[in-house]
């Protein structure tokens, strides 16, 4: 006999179109009614997406018809009106807003958010919004352990380097983890959008945590995104995840203005001794090396290793058909700047990373036009 728990059960196995969370936690199943020959199931979404409720419907008949053996279903949608304009939201002040994200972790793209805002701020007047709960980093990329305070019942960030700054690391000090289930993630994250007074600024920068989870699908009904940077690193294993986050924004529509891919290549530079044979101009070869090291008439040189392998950021910018925005190569003092609390386009302005970063801010400007 099926029982309304019978179905729930598999239910639980359909997660939500371009999101790895199930449609009951999500509390999309309003009513399920159980009758002679059909059921019937009342689905509540608050997206009017098309494609998405289709894949949402064809996703329940297919697990429902093949595991449970039910002949006939009727699917009804209910289209939640309180957020079914939420594309049309906007935070109040604010022109630009840009998300930096990867499905995967790991791949720098804190470090890339941050130094991409601080980039911007040369010129602009910038907000940096850390929306990761659970592993806030933002205090500890600009050194900063002040409370924010709150004024007519609205946060006032915290203002340093010429940006306002914004994290739950911020309300949440200490060694305490968040543990947080999924619906007062979404608050909280409500929360950032409505009750934090930005004031005035040309963009907010918002760095995405890790996954496609609640964080994620809040952002994509709250708010109208002006565009998403996706970060990635040239392994094939990075890769996967990355281009699952792109698909879910893609679903969301969420437009993607580029790829980054950090830690794209090691250079570093010297200057053989004259006793050195090798101190000859023109290409010579150095073991493990599979690309001639360039030596000018003075003996100097430059190597670019590239010390993680694979597809990289290039491969999926064409996938999607949007532009590679930039190659962050590896470099120390881009880590030890995090570490420090001060970002690093602050004060290494003349390096090849730098030049990378202007490169990324320009391209991220020009998508935006």
């Amino acid at each position: 006999m099926i029982t309304k728990q019978i179905i729930i059960d598999n239910l639980k196995k359909i997660n939500y179109p371009g999101f790895s969370r199930d449609i009951v936690s999500f509390g999309l199943i309003k009513e399920i009614i159980i009758e002679s020959d059909k059921v019937i199931l009342i689905i509540r979404v608050k997206s009017n997406n098309e494609t998405q409720i289709d894949q949402l419907s064809s996703d329940i008949k297919r697990r429902l018809f093949d595991d449970l053996n039910i002949q006939k279903i009727d699917i009804q949608i209910e289209l939640d009106q309180i957020d079914s304009n939420f594309k049309n939201n906007k935070i109040e002040g604010v022109k630009n807003i840009i998300a930096v994200g990867s499905a995967k972790g790991g791949v720098g793209k804190s470090t890339v958010s941050i130094n991409l805002a601080v980039e911007l701020s040369k010129e602009y007047k910038v907000g940096f919004l850390d929306l990761d709960i659970y592993g806030p980093s933002l205090p500890l990329m600009v050194n900063e352990k002040q409370m924010p305070k709150i004024v007519n019942q609205k946060l006032i960030p915290i203002e340093k380097y010429g940006m306002q700054l914004m994290s739950f690391g911020f309300l949440n000090q200490g060694d305490s983890p968040a543990i947080w289930r999924g619906p007062m993630v979404a608050k909280l994250t409500n929360q950032f959008f409505d009750n934090v007074d930005w004031g005035d600024l040309d963009f907010l920068i918002i760095d995405l945590p890790p996954g496609t989870g609640d964080i994620q699908l809040t952002l994509a009904q709250k708010l109208f995104l002006d565009g998403i940077v996706i970060v990635t690193t040239p392994q094939k294993i990075a890769l996967e995840d990355v281009r699952k986050g792109s698909e879910m924004f893609q679903k969301v529509n969420i437009p993607i203005l580029g790829i980054v891919e950090n830690m794209s290549s090691l250079s570093f530079s010297g200057k053989f001794s004259s006793n050195d044979k090798s101190s000859n101009a023109g290409n010579i070869i150095m073991e493990g090396l599979k690309k001639p090291i360039i030596v000018d008439q003075n003996g100097n040189f430059q190597i670019n290793l590239n010390i993680f392998q694979g597809p990289g950021g290039l491969s999926e910018s064409k996938r999607l058909d949007v532009p590679l925005l930039g190659s962050i190569p590896l470099d120390s003092n881009l880590s030890m700047s995090i570490d420090d609390g001060t970002p690093f386009m602050l004060k290494h302005n003349n390096t090849t990373t730098a030049k990378e970063f202007v490169k990324i801010s320009k391209n991220i400007k020009n998508r935006l036009k």
